[in-house]
C-alpha cells in the first residue's frame, strides 16, 4: 500500500499521468546510465580502462540490482548512493569494480538526474500546452463575435466577447510556451563538479570530460560547476507552478461559469461520472476543479526550490536534499495540469444563447452611455448624474430617460447593441499569431 493518498492504485490518476510516472518510475535505471555515460567519457580520455567501462555498460541494469541489498547499506553507511555504487559492484568483474562512480559524487549524479527530469518533464508539459494553446486559438475564432457580460470584482460590469475572453488565456499560455523553450538550455543540463566544484580528481582532463559526460546525455554542457547555484531548479519549478496558476485561472472560469445560475460553460463529462452519491442531480466541476487543487501543490513545492537558492558555500545539503522531495512534486503537479486542462479545453461546451441571455438582465450598456454623455457634459458630470438616476431606478435606460439626462432617442441608439469592434480585433490579432514554435 502507498504512503501517500496521492500515490494509490485509486488515485494516483489524479496527481500524475503515466508519461510523468515513467519520468521519475524509471530514476534508478536513469542513475546506472548517468554511470554508464560518465564511464564512458572516462575511457575515451584513458582516465580508466575501455574494458572496465565496457563491463560496466553490459551490468548497470537496474533489474539486476540486489536492491534489499542497497537500501541496507544506504541505511548502514548513511551515505545517499553508496549502496548504489556497492550494489553495483557486485554485479561486475573484479577488474571493473574500481571503475564505478570515478571521481563522482552525490550531486554529480543527482543533479545530472535533475537536468534529465527537468529536460523530459519540460517537453511533456509544453507538449500539452501546445495542444491547450491550439484548442484556444479555435475556440476564440469560432466565438471571436459571441458576447457575453464581462465581469469585474464578481460582478456582471460592460459586454465583451467570449473569444476575447479565451484570448487572454491563449496568449498567456504563449509566454508560458516561449519560457520553456527559452529555459530549456539552461535547466537541461549536467553536473560534473567533483568534491567542491573544480574537478580537482580529473586534472587535467576536467572539463573536456563533462563535456563527453553531457553530450552523451543528451545535455548541455554548464560550463561551470553549479553546486550551489540552484537558480536553474528553482526557475524550472517556478515556471512550472506559473503554468499551473495559468491553468488554475482558466479552471476557475469555467468552474464559476459552469454554475446553473450562470450555465454559460460547462465541461465535458463521462458517461459514467457520478456527481453526488447523494444528490443525484449534481455535475460537479470536477476537472475545472482539480486545475485549482494542481495549482496550490505546485505552487507550495516551487516555494521550496526557491529557497535552496541560499545554500552555502560550494555544497549544502539542506538545499538540495529537499529538492529531491519538491522537484518531484512540482514536475508532477503541473505537468499532470497541462494534460488535465488540455483535455478540458478541447471538450468545453459553450452556451452561446445563455450568454447572451444573461447580458441581457444586466445594465450592460453603462460604460457606453457614460462615455457619449461625457463628451456633452463632461466625464465627472455625467458620473454623478448618471449615479443619482440609478439611484431611483435599477434600469439604466428608464432611470436617465426619466430624470432628464439624456433624450429616449438617443438612449435607444446607445443602448441598442454592445459594440465591440476592438475586442474582435485583438482575437484576430491572436489568432493570427499562431500558437509559438507551430507552423501556421
Amino acid at each position: 500500500m502507498a504512503t501517500r493518498l496521492t500515490e494509490s492504485a485509486e488515485y494516483a490518476h489524479l496527481w500524475s499521468t503515466p508519461r510523468l510516472r515513467a519520468v521519475f518510475d524509471e530514476r534508478l535505471q536513469t542513475w546506472l546510465d548517468i554511470l554508464v555515460a560518465l564511464a564512458a567519457a572516462q575511457a575515451e580520455l584513458g582516465l580508466i580502462p575501455a574494458a572496465a567501462a565496457g563491463q560496466i555498460a553490459e551490468h548497470a541494469r537496474a533489474e539486476r540490482l540486489d536492491l534489499e541489498f542497497v537500501a541496507v547499506e544506504t541505511r548502514r553507511t548513511s551515505h545517499s548512493t553508496l549502496g548504489l555504487i556497492r550494489g553495483l559492484q557486485r554485479l561486475l568483474p573484479e577488474p571493473a569494480r574500481e571503475y564505478v562512480y570515478y571521481g563522482a559524487t552525490v550531486q554529480d549524479l543527482t543533479d545530472t538526474w535533475f537536468g534529465l527530469v527537468m529536460r523530459d518533464v519540460g517537453r511533456l508539459v509544453q507538449d500539452d500546452l501546445t495542444r491547450t494553446h491550439g484548442s484556444l486559438l479555435r475556440l476564440a475564432a469560432l466565438h471571436r463575435d459571441t458576447v457575453m457580460s464581462g465581469r469585474t470584482h464578481g460582478q456582471p460590469g460592460a459586454p465583451i466577447t467570449f473569444g476575447f475572453k479565451v484570448v487572454t488565456w491563449a496568449d498567456e499560455v504563449a509566454r508560458h510556451l516561449v519560457r520553456l523553450s527559452e529555459g530549456a538550455e539552461r535547466w537541461s543540463v549536467g553536473q560534473l563538479a567533483g568534491a567542491v566544484g573544480v574537478l580537482g580528481f580529473f586534472e587535467p582532463h576536467g572539463q573536456e570530460l563533462r563535456g563527453r559526460f553531457c553530450a552523451r546525455l543528451g545535455l548541455h554542457d554548464p560550463l561551470l560547476s553549479w553546486t550551489s547555484a540552484r537558480d536553474r531548479v528553482a526557475e524550472f519549478g517556478t515556471v512550472l507552478s506559473m503554468v499551473a496558476a495559468t491553468l488554475a485561472r482558466i479552471g476557475d472560469e469555467v468552474y464559476e461559469l459552469q454554475r446553473p445560475e450562470i450555465a454559460e460553460l460547462s465541461e465535458r463529462t463521462a458517461q459514467d461520472a457520478v456527481g453526488s452519491i447523494t444528490m443525484p442531480h449534481k455535475r460537479n466541476p470536477e476537472t475545472s476543479e482539480h486545475l485549482d487543487t494542481l495549482a496550490r501543490l505546485a505552487r507550495a513545492a516551487s516555494s521550496v526550490l526557491v529557497e535552496g537558492m541560499t545554500g552555502g558555500h560550494e555544497r549544502d545539503g539542506r538545499a538540495w536534499k529537499a529538492e529531491w522531495a519538491a522537484l518531484p512534486d512540482v514536475a508532477l503537479a503541473a505537468g499532470t495540469a497541462a494534460a488535465l486542462a488540455a483535455d478540458l479545453v478541447d471538450g468545453l461546451v459553450v452556451d452561446a444563447d445563455r450568454m447572451r441571455e444573461n447580458l441581457g438582465k444586466t445594465s450592460w450598456a453603462s460604460e457606453r452611455v457614460l462615455a457619449e454623455l461625457s463628451r456633452h457634459l463632461g466625464k465627472h458630470r455625467a458620473q454623478e448624474l448618471m449615479q443619482e438616476a440609478l439611484h431611483a431606478d435599477a434600469d439604466l435606460v428608464t432611470a436617465l430617460a426619466s430624470s432628464g439626462v439624456a433624450d429616449p432617442a438617443r438612449l435607444a441608439r446607445w443602448t441598442a447593441r454592445p459594440e465591440l469592434a476592438t475586442a474582435a480585433a485583438m482575437v484576430d490579432a491572436v489568432v493570427a499569431r499562431g500558437t509559438p514554435g507551430v507552423q501556421r
